[in-house]
């Protein structure tokens, strides 16, 4: 627990100290400030002199400032956190032999993986909730409205799932940089991952779709939605498309399904009003918990996974 407790230190120091965390986190702050205060503004402008809406705080997170809102940039750029904090924690101590020399120290190699790890993910959690916390002091200032309890709760869930979800991508780092000696190479592959997962399946997902679905003449709506499901569910193999419906879902208390098309019955239309009011947080929660479930799961195998490689990796001073 000693080892733990003083790499866990070194390491979190290191982070706060860095100039590439710095940049990061001042880039991205800029960022949330001005998506924020675009978004504020449209609101006050469209809201003045009327009565607010309920639910109108969390417009802040889920509008678009004019290019994309602040829950598509952390599900798109986010991963970027991650990435940087993890792809060099590994491979550059064994390039500068002061890994070899930590482990002469009476600290295990459990110790090693789980504080910086835990670093990590602490230096996650500091910087999107000091980010949360700046963006709702400015919608507060500038949309004028006091969230409520709901709100705050939908705002605590989403920040936890961030959370999580920057989190997988610091194992992956993480991992990269345990197989590869190369910082320059961890790198490349976390970068590759990122691309991967972010373009690359949503783009095959659509691809597959129309080859296991092409197009017909007959019964062009049941078409299109068979592709939409097939394209769905190929999609949700990415993190991102996992965190992007799971944080709009909990965000947006309007949204009843993590589905963007839904295909209803005489009997549902004639009912829909009786739904037409926003959801509880509990229902929300009930929606998007397998998606939670998800993202929490492939963070810890993930993370297993470089715990396992590392325990049995052979480490040789230089």
């Amino acid at each position: 627990m000693g080892g733990l407790k003083v790499i866990f230190k070194k390491e979190l120091s290191d982070h706060f100290t860095s100039y590439r965390f710095l940049i990061i986190f001042s880039l991205i702050w800029m960022v949330s400030l001005l998506i924020t205060y675009m978004v504020g503004t449209s609101i006050r402008d469209e809201l003045s002199g009327v009565t607010k809406p309920k639910y109108v705080f969390l417009l802040l997170f889920m509008s678009s400032g004019g290019f994309f809102s602040f829950i598509q940039f952390v599900a798109f750029f986010g991963p970027l956190i991650g990435v940087i904090l993890g792809f060099d924690l590994i491979n550059r101590e064994k390039n500068e032999g002061t890994l070899s020399r930590v482990l002469a120290q009476p600290i295990y190699r459990d110790a090693v993986i789980n504080g910086k790890f835990l670093a990590g993910v602490v230096t996650i959690s500091i910087m999107m909730t000091s980010i949360v916390l700046v963006i709702s002091g400015l919608g507060l200032k500038v949309v004028g409205v006091v969230p409520g309890i709901d709100e705050i709760l939908r705002i605590v869930i989403y920040l936890v799932i961030s959370i999580v979800y920057i989190s997988f991508w610091l194992g992956i780092a993480i991992l990269f940089s345990i197989l590869f000696r190369s910082v320059t190479t961890s790198a490349l592959a976390s970068l590759a991952a990122w691309i991967f997962f972010t373009f690359f399946v949503p783009l095959g997902a659509g691809i597959a779709a129309k080859s296991f679905v092409p197009p017909g003449e007959a019964d062009k709506t049941e078409i299109i939605l068979k592709q939409l499901s097939i394209q769905r569910s190929v999609s949700l193999i990415s993190p991102v498309s996992l965190y992007s419906e799971a944080s709009s879902t909990i965000i947006d208390p309007t949204k009843k399904t993590t589905r963007a098309y839904v295909l209803m019955g005489p009997f549902e239309k004639l009912s829909i009003e009786r739904f037409s009011g926003p959801l509880p947080i509990s229902q929300s929660l009930l929606i998007v918990i397998p998606y939670i479930i998800s993202i929490v799961a492939i963070t810890t195998i993930c993370f297993a996974v470089s715990y396992t490689v590392f325990l049995r990796q052979e480490i040789r001073s230089l």
